[in-house]
Parts: structure tokens; sequence; C-alpha cells
């Protein structure tokens, strides 16, 4: 694992960009087009941004896939990570057409559907983040490690649920969505390389956790060091706590 740790979330999202545009160049040029799939939430944006800012890559050889999706949500609603993928990455592209763009439809009919279409590809870049309790997409402790399907249909902690109000997605518990469909670690872990996105200071539990826990469904962001192909980028805040291993008793 590869860790960078940035001045500020602007510049973890310039520099995580750049090495996720240099693997795209890399895939479109290698094998003629490119697989990615993109995590939502506040972490992401400026990754997202700046990625969309590279107007020398080929985008209409790019195939893009959502990492997760909310159960029975309205995907055009400003709470879907369709939504979040639309607005913050897909419409900065401007006149620029990626080649495909595979959403979740938020029901769990679309698990087969597109299971069956991402079983036969591999990720050449998954965007990805720590949780604040150390999940990985919405794979929540105790995580599943060796569940073979690419996306799985999930149920949301408690923690993981405060954390979408936290960020402001939602305006209170109660509208947080219980279940989802996510990708899996085994699928995530396929992947050519992986760019884990992670700033602000309430994350820093979830990265010391990722660096120094052993190996544990209870802490999914582990799975992480089973890949030599990670790249874990970190702003000052959520670096905060991985020094010397300064993490308090009480994750």
């Amino acid at each position: 694992m590869r860790i960078s740790i940035c001045d500020d979330k602007r510049d973890l999202g310039k520099l995580a960009a750049r090495a996720g545009a240099d693997m795209i160049k890399s895939a479109i040029e290698t094998r003629g087009e490119a697989f990615i799939v993109l995590e939502s939430g506040a972490s992401q944006i400026e990754t997202l941004k700046n990625l969309a800012l590279y107007d020398d890559i080929q985008w209409d050889k790019v195939t893009v896939f959502q990492f997760d999706e909310f159960l029975d949500i309205d995907t055009e609603s400003p709470q879907s990570n369709s939504y979040f993928i639309q607005t913050c990455f897909i419409d900065l592209l401007g006149e620029q057409k990626l080649k495909n763009f595979y959403y979740l439809d938020s029901s769990v009919n679309t698990i087969k559907y597109i299971n069956d279409i991402a079983e036969k590809i591999r990720f050449d870049v998954a965007f990805a983040c720590i949780g604040e309790n150390g999940h990985i997409g919405y794979n929540d402790p105790p995580a599943n490690f060796s569940i073979p399907d690419p996306y799985i249909d999930v149920t949301l902690n408690l923690r993981s649920r405060k954390q979408l109000v936290t960020e402001g997605w939602f305006k209170k518990l109660d509208d947080v969505p219980t279940r989802a469909i996510t990708l899996s670690i085994t699928k995530l872990l396929q992947s050519r390389i992986i760019l884990v996105s992670c700033p602000d200071q309430r994350k820093a539990r979830g990265v010391a956790a990722c660096l120094f826990e052993p190996y544990n469904p209870q802490y999914p962001c582990t799975a992480l060091r089973r890949k030599k192909q990670v790249s874990l980028f970190l702003d000052q805040t959520s670096s905060m706590l991985i020094m010397g291993d300064r993490r308090p008793s009480d994750f």
C-alpha cells in the first residue's frame, strides 16, 4: 500500500485524480478501453471533480460502474448515489460522452443484471473510501470477505447510517435507508488498482484501523492490505492517528 499525505482535501483530490487518469489512459492505450468504478460521498467530490478535468482522456472508451446504491430510493433524488455520480462527475465532462455508465437502479432485481455484466470484466481503477466505522462501500462490519458475487445486498449498520446524516445527505436518521447494493470486497480486490480518497478528521479512526488492526471482517478496511496495488490518499486531519499508532481505545 502506498500512502500519500496531502496538505488538504483539494490537494488530495488533485493527486488522486492524477493517479486515476494515468491508469485510465494506460488501460486505453494497452487494451483499447477502460473499466472504472466510482464511489459516492463527500470524500469523493474533489477527486471526481478533478478527474473530469482530464480532457486528454478518451472518455468514449471508458465504462463507469457505480460502487453502491441504496435500495428502494428514487435514483433521480439528490440522496441517491446515481444522482451524485451524474452531477459530480458525468455532467462535468461537458460534451464528452462515456462509452457506458452502468448505474444501479436501487432494486434487488438489478443485482443479477449488474453481476452478469461485472463478472466478465476487471476494473482498471476502483475509486473508494474508508468510512467512519471502517467500512468500504457499504460493506459494514462484519463484512463478508469471501462472497464471490461482484455486487451484493447488504444491511447498513447504525454508525454507517449516522454518517450519512452527518454528511448532510439526509436530514434525520429515520430518512436513511437500511439496505443497499454494494460492490463486494472480493470484486474490489480484483481491480488492477484501488485509489482510496479519504479526507477529514472524522475518518482518522477508520484510516488507523485500516493500517493497524488485524485482518478482520469487523474492520472491513483491513482487506485493503491484502493487495499491493492500493494507494491511500489522506489529508493532514485524516492522517492524524497513524504516526506511531495514536488511536484511542474506543474505536
